[in-house]
């Protein structure tokens, strides 16, 4: 008899098991809760830097890796780990992932060096890759069409909305617990999603897998690792120096390789065919373009929230979750809009908004109110909301069913890329513009280094030298303030620039009405008849 309602389409045979479509929205919990660890894991860290570095005594460079640890592996893992989900099977990926996590997790909560820290969050990156690409392609599985754009906006507004969700975590934890606490909040949410997911979670897997392309697998880290590695260290080797365009010239050479392997070979891990589909080329690029707007306006934000406006690290965190609010009510109501107005118009509106908010931090000064700000931050939040769920719907409709982690895979290594980008250009351009704007301010200081490096240490240098008695030290306060303020005036209208120019290909090319010829083929009509699983009347009888 049959165990399975099968849903034809155009191309595709999407079978749904009668209990796992019964269970789906439960399944997509877990499956948000295994994703929530993901992405707080990746931004809670920023405000404990401060906390680390006293504990710790670690440098600058230390601290540094802290973070970045965690990104060059994930990213560099990603296709491979969504390949080896598709391949051996998603619930699988998605559980191993999230026991390296806790795994890292635990390592860096009880060691006591910047170099173990490293380690442990390079560690729960490792587990990062397999779980991030598992959860969406376990979920276009679990969802006939007519749900699925809803279930993938569920999952991108939970996406979206945990990147703010992590430095209020952090930094309630820091203010209540010892440092370790930022390590440790993963355990029992960890525990969670493992006893429900191993409760839940169907087992999937492509039903035609290819061979293993191991070698286009190692090309693919390689180029990955190389090209993120030289995105996180452009900003302080120079983005021209000899370092810094060997780093780059290796990673096109890597990733160049990679593609002549993926043309030449077989059994491709990546058919790069699916680039010539505008749903799946078109949305990769515009969510690496929207990732570094949005990681370049946290970075800057976060900063001028503690720097400027004078917030403590928790006060910084909650003023940024009206942000996450917006995202994460607005997001699911995304694709009920690109159904009725068009895909291309939606995101282009979404693109608009956050063209806006980017233009809108040149007009910020140090004397703006968080009453100004707020504004700005729900602009880009309802901008993003249009967004991430169409362009991630728009790349797992261009994949076969079988081949959903290595899509969900591609989705993520577009928002990894774009966010390291965002950071380091964005970063760059406030640092030159900000060393320039300080001169007047040097020549009021004994020792400059520290005031040169960042605003942090020019804040440090001129309180001391209020507390020794010196009205100068008011003085380069207000010179370091004013000139992080114009870094920031130049970092906004250049992200601004680079959202509006995302604007007019997403407009141009990206295909109003999204056709599916691969997870969502087939009309409305037929999905709508034949969506929900029906006993079968031989084994009724």
């Amino acid at each position: 008899m049959n165990t399975s309602r099968q849903i034809d389409s155009e191309q595709t045979r999407i079978d749904i098991d009668p209990v796992d479509f019964e269970r789906r929205w439960k399944i997509l919990v877990v499956l948000c809760t295994s994703l929530m660890v993901v992405i707080v894991g990746n931004t809670a860290l920023n405000v404990a830097l401060p906390t680390l570095a006293r504990e710790l005594n670690a440098s600058t460079s230390e601290q540094q890796w802290m973070v970045d640890s965690y990104g060059l592996v994930f990213a560099g893992l990603l296709l491979t780990a969504g390949t080896i989900g598709d391949r051996f099977g998603r619930k699988g990926a998605l559980q191993f992932g999230l026991l390296v996590f806790l795994a890292g997790s635990l390592f860096a909560a009880f060691m006591d060096s910047a170099g173990a820290i490293v380690a442990g969050r390079a560690v729960m990156g490792f587990g990062a890759a397999f779980v991030m690409p598992a959860t969406l392609s376990i979920l276009t599985n679990v969802f006939p069409p007519h749900e699925r754009g809803k279930a993938i906006a569920i999952w991108a507004g939970v996406s979206g909305g945990g990147a703010a969700i992590g430095p209020v975590a952090s930094g309630f934890l820091l203010e209540h617990f010892s440092w370790g606490s930022v390590f440790l909040v993963n355990v029992p949410i960890i525990a969670i999603a493992l006893g429900a997911g191993y409760l839940l979670l169907p087992k999937s897997q492509d039903p035609d897998p290819d061979r293993l392309d191991p070698t286009g697998a190692m090309l693919s880290i390689a180029g990955l690792g190389a090209l993120v590695y030289a995105i996180i260290e452009a900003p302080h080797n120079g983005w021209a120096s000899s370092s810094s365009l060997t780093l780059f010239g290796a990673a096109v050479i890597l990733l160049g390789l990679f593609l002549w392997w993926e043309l030449r070979t077989e059994h491709p891990m990546l058919n790069l065919r699916y680039f010539l589909d505008p749903r799946f080329g078109v949305a990769s690029g515009v969510i690496t373009l929207n990732f570094f707007a949005m990681f370049g306006f946290f970075f800057l934000l976060t900063q001028y929230f503690q720097l400027v406006l004078g917030y403590g690290t928790l006060e910084a965190g909650v003023k940024q979750l009206p942000f996450a609010a917006v995202l994460i009510l607005c997001a699911p109501r995304s694709p009920a809009l690109a159904a009725r107005f068009g895909a291309n118009r939606v995101v282009a509106v979404g693109l608009l908004g956050v063209t806006v908010a980017m233009f809108s931090f040149a007009f910020v000064s140090k004397g703006t109110t968080y009453l100004e700000i707020l504004p700005i931050m729900l602009i880009q939040a309802f901008g993003m909301a249009m967004i991430i769920p169409s362009m991630t719907g728009s790349i797992m409709s261009a994949v076969p069913m079988g081949k959903a982690g290595i899509g969900s895979a591609m989705n993520d290594t577009t928002r990894e890329l774009g966010g390291a980008l965002g950071v380091a250009v964005l970063g760059s351009l406030v640092a030159g513009r900000y060393a320039n704007k300080l001169l007047p301010a040097l020549g009021l200081l004994d020792n400059t280094d520290k005031a040169k490096e960042s605003l942090a240490g020019a804040l440090q240098s001129g309180g001391a030298l209020v507390k020794a008695g010196n009205p100068d030290g008011l003085r380069v306060i207000s010179i370091a303030r004013d000139a992080y303020v114009s870094g920031m005036h130049l970092a906004g209208i250049v992200a601004g620039c680079v959202a509006f120019v995302a604007v007019v290909v997403v407009y141009k090319y990206l295909p109003s009405v999204q056709s599916h010829s691969g997870p969502a083929a087939g009309s409305a009509r037929a999905v709508e008849t034949s969506a929900v699983p029906q006993p079968d009347p031989v084994a009724g009888s």
